[in-house]
Formats: C-alpha cells, structure tokens, sequence
C-alpha cells in the first residue's frame, strides 16, 4: 500500500521486509544506470505500487515509466520497463509478480539475481524467465543507448557503463569537461611548439595560454606559431 511496506497479492497484505546489502547495492545501481540511460519524456521510479487485478497491487524495485498523465484514468501511465532485483528470495517469486505485471500491460519485466550474477527477462509466450547472454545488452526504444547486461550485474561495471550514457545525451557538465580537455592539451601542443621554435614565453603570456577554454582559438595560434617571431604575433588579435 502507498506509503508503507506492505503489498496487496491475492488480496492479503503481505509485508515487504527491508532489503538486505547485496539486494539494496543493486537496487541502487539499477536506478542509477536506468537514469542514465533513458530518453527524454520517460522517468525512473523505484517500489512504486502498480494495481495488476481487483486483487494485487505490486511494486517492482525499478521501472520505466512515460512522463505525463493516462488521457483514460488521469493517473500515471503504466511502466514501459520492470526490474525485480532477486537476493535471497527465490526466483519463483519474482516469477508470480512478472506474469502479474505483464498481464497488467507492462511491456516488458527483467530480473538481476545479485548470487548468480545474471540478468533474465520473463517471457509472455513460455512463462518463464529467458536467461540473457552476459556480453549482450538491453536494446529498447526508451533508452538512449543498449545498456550492457554486465552493467546490471556487475558494480565496477556499472560506472562505466554511466559515463557512457552521459555521453550519449550530451550532458551539459561532461560536455563543458571535454571541451576543458580538449582546450589544455591544445594548450600543451602551442607551449611544445613555442619551445621547440625556441620563442621567449614570458609569465603572463604562458598563463593567458593554459588559461583559455576556446580550442579552435588556441589551434589559430598554433598556426601563427609555425611563423611568428615573437610571442607577441602568436597571440595578437
């Protein structure tokens, strides 16, 4: 029920005990990497209640949900994508709340078993879970990127993974970071060049050079360099 730790399934209250360390990591990293990875106009929500019949109302540990309200209920629209993370209880379990949540209308519902270290979706056609290949990845229209199985499963995987999606979608602060990059090691090529044409860099001049951000600037005086005199032509206008 909202707000507590307890679901409704065949129409008992059942108490959802806190997870325990290995459980909790993983929940932790699967919401990091899905709010990494997903598109603009999707969200990420984790143990959020979905009624699947009269008689259940279940919270997968993370999903995927489309932004904005069902035009037919007016409440949330239904989730795209499921995660049941699976520790110590048994995979027939989380098997129960697939079938339940895929009868509901969710498209699509994966299980990380954190002992086994594998990544498995249930399948609506066999009703069992399908065991996906370790070096495969989630391909699906509300990500930006495949994401690697292995991230799912794997923690020192898991920050890679990250960067990788933060790429994707161009993120403001790793972008201003390449740029950074990008704009010292131009830096560091026109001071090699300087030195190696043996032009005089005086104090202000080498601090107004690693100082810049703007590569394309620093790549023009690169190219005076090749034949100015002095540092003064290198730097002028």
């Amino acid at each position: 029920m909202p707000e507590t730790r307890h679901e409704v399934i065949d129409g008992r209250v059942v108490y959802v005990p806190p997870s325990d360390i290995p459980h909790g990591s993983r929940h932790s990293k699967t919401s990091a990497l899905l709010e990494a990875y997903v598109r603009e106009g999707y969200d990420v929500v984790a143990d959020v209640l979905t009624r699947t019949s009269g008689r259940d109302d279940l919270a997968p540990d993370v999903s995927v949900i489309p932004l904005g309200e069902d035009p037919r209920t007016g409440g949330r629209r239904l989730e795209e994508l499921a995660f049941e993370v699976v520790s110590k209880q048994r995979l027939s379990r989380a098997s129960k709340r697939a079938a339940a949540l895929v009868g509901r209308g969710v498209r699509r519902v994966l299980a990380i078993d954190v002992k086994r270290k594998r990544a498995l979706e249930w399948s609506r056609d066999t009703r069992e879970w399908r065991l996906l290949p370790s070096g495969g990845a989630l391909r699906d229209r509300v990500l930006v990127l495949p994401l690697p199985f292995e991230a799912l499963v794997e923690a020192v995987k898991a920050d890679d993974a990250v960067a990788r999606a933060l790429l994707a979608k161009h993120n403001p602060v790793i972008e201003e970071a390449l740029a950074h990059s990008r704009a010292r090691g131009a830096a560091n090529a026109l001071l090699a060049v300087l030195a190696a044409r043996r032009l005089r860099v005086p104090p202000k001049a080498r601090a107004r050079i690693l100082a810049c951000t703007d590569s394309r600037l620093i790549e023009r005086w690169i190219r005076r360099a090749a034949t100015a005199t002095s540092i003064v032509d290198v730097l002028s206008g």
